[in-house]
Formats: C-alpha cells, structure tokens, sequence
C-alpha cells in the first residue's frame, strides 16, 4: 500500500534535487544539500556520465529518498542502441525534437515498443542499485505525455513503484509571493488532469502542488523565502537544480542555470528558518523523512 500523501491541514514540502548522476559536480551539490541543507529528495538518472557515483553517494545517504528521473531526451539510454534506434540520433542520444518525439511515441508502435523497452530498462536498472524506489518523475516533465505517463505507470508497478511527481504548479501563489510579476498561464490543464487521475486510478501518491517551473534554474534563497508564507496546505514539491560548479564548468549544463545559487539556497540558514516560522513540515514522497 502507498504512503499516506499528506494530513489535512499540515503544510509538507518535498525538496527534491533532480538530474542525480549527470555530473559529479551535481552528485556532490546533493549530498551536501541532505547533508547540510532542506533537501529531503532526489531523482537519479540512469543513464548519466556520473550514475555509479550518485549511487554510491545514495547507500551512504540513509534517509534520502531517491527516486527514478526517467529520461528519453537529453541523454543517452540504458538500452543497447539497436533495441532503441528509433528514440536515438546518429550520437547514440535521445532526439530532441520534442514535438517530432511526441507524435511518434503517441501514433508509431514501432517507437512506442522501443519506448516501452527503454522505460522498463530504466527501471530495472535503478532496482538493481539495491535502492528503495520513492518515487518517479520525467527529465522535462515527459511524463506528461499520456503514451509516456501510462507506460510509466503501468511498467513502474511491477517494479514497486509507489509514487509519481504531477508537475501542476498553481499560478496564484507565484503571484501572491512576488507581487507585480505575471508568471505565464498554464496550458497543460487537460494533460495535467490525465496525469492526476491515473496517478489515482494507481493508487500512487502524488504531490498537491509543485514550484519550480515557473524558476526553473533560478530557486534562489530570495524565491525560496519569498514563496514559503504561502505554501498551501497540502503535500507540496519544490525542485532544484543544484551543482557545485557554474553552467561553464559542467559538460551538460542548461545555459542561464544558477546551479550554485540553487545549492545556497537549499544550505540557507534563512531559508530552514523560514520553513520553522511557516509551520512547514520537510517531507518525502514516500516513507518519512528524518529532516526536521
């Protein structure tokens, strides 16, 4: 049986740290972060350049909850390249063409074997880590794409999976938390409601609300204080993107990034104590956190 989401009427917040193993500069950021910081939760990338190393940084981290970031664009599979052709370009990475990638997964069933191949590879792959699996989400959300996400479910169970990000972040607490700015409408209402009720359907926990998209690269200590008084009640995510080296320094980093601001705002002294003041409580998606 799943974990209970969350009680009604507390305020809880997972603070998940994503892309665990794209680079060691990430891996150590993450470590430093449960360590010494707010972060409660990870989402480890099977594929990526410094995987074993995350790993090896997972066993020793008792507590942290790790959970998979399936990903199908933006790096390499776990698959033998000739089982996956279709998803991959003449690298051996994942096509980014996302919207091209979108059609072919949803009306190809040639691409959407492959797919299922690779997403039950990824899978396999981070249950042989010996790791508790806490939950699952998607490098650039990509589980919101309905083939994606109900593959995801539907592999995911048969390998103990309990619990899945919904990236649905609610535009009026942005606005109440930085009045003036007019973060963008959301259209993924449809898709988002899909998610929702099939995470539901699997009796899989899901988070309420989630912030950092509209930032994404930039959960600063500014934002960060500026957005907990208005935490909803509820089971609440926060995700980040912390490295201890600048975009410039990593193979892989997203330009305009501030991956180290990101990881001082999860190691601030202002922050906690803001967490402490608001009444919120850390959390995982499954299991309990041992932050307090």
């Amino acid at each position: 049986m799943p974990a209970e989401p969350h009680v009604t009427g507390e305020k809880r917040l997972i603070v998940t740290a994503d892309d665990f193993g794209v680079d060691v500069a990430v891996n150590e950021a993450i470590e430093q972060a449960y360590t010494d910081g707010i972060l409660t939760c990870t989402s480890l990338m099977m594929g990526g350049r410094a995987t074993q190393d995350a790993v090896e940084r997972a066993r020793r981290l008792k507590g942290l909850g790790v959970g998979l970031h399936i990903t199908l664009a933006d790096g390499r599979p776990v698959s033998s390249r000739k089982s996956v052709r279709s998803l991959i370009d003449h690298n051996g990475r994942f096509r980014n063409d996302l919207v091209g990638a979108g059609i072919r997964w949803f009306f190809n069933p040639i691409v959407r074997h492959q797919l299922a191949r690779e997403i039950d590879a990824q899978f396999r792959a981070f249950v042989a880590t010996g790791l508790v699996l806490d939950h699952v989400n998607a490098h650039k959300h990509l589980h919101l794409h309905p083939t994606v996400s109900a593959m995801i479910i539907s592999i995911g169970r048969r390998y103990g999976l309990l619990a899945m990000r919904v990236p649905d972040e609610p535009r009026e607490v942005l606005m109440a938390a930085t009045p003036g700015q007019n973060p963008p409408k959301s259209r993924l209402g449809l898709v988002l409601r899909l998610l929702r009720r099939r995470a539901r359907e699997a009796r899989l926990v899901q988070n309420d609300n989630i912030f950092g998209l509209a930032w994404s690269g930039a959960m600063t200590e500014d934002r960060l204080l500026a957005l907990i008084p208005h935490l909803p009640k509820g089971l609440n995510e926060l995700y980040s993107h912390p490295a201890t080296k600048g975009v410039a320094d990593m193979r892989h980093g997203s330009p305009g990034y501030k991956y180290r601001e990101e990881l001082a705002a999860l190691l601030s002294p202002k922050v906690r104590q803001a967490l402490i003041d608001n009444g919120v409580t850390l959390a995982r998606f499954t299991g309990s956190s041992s932050k307090s």
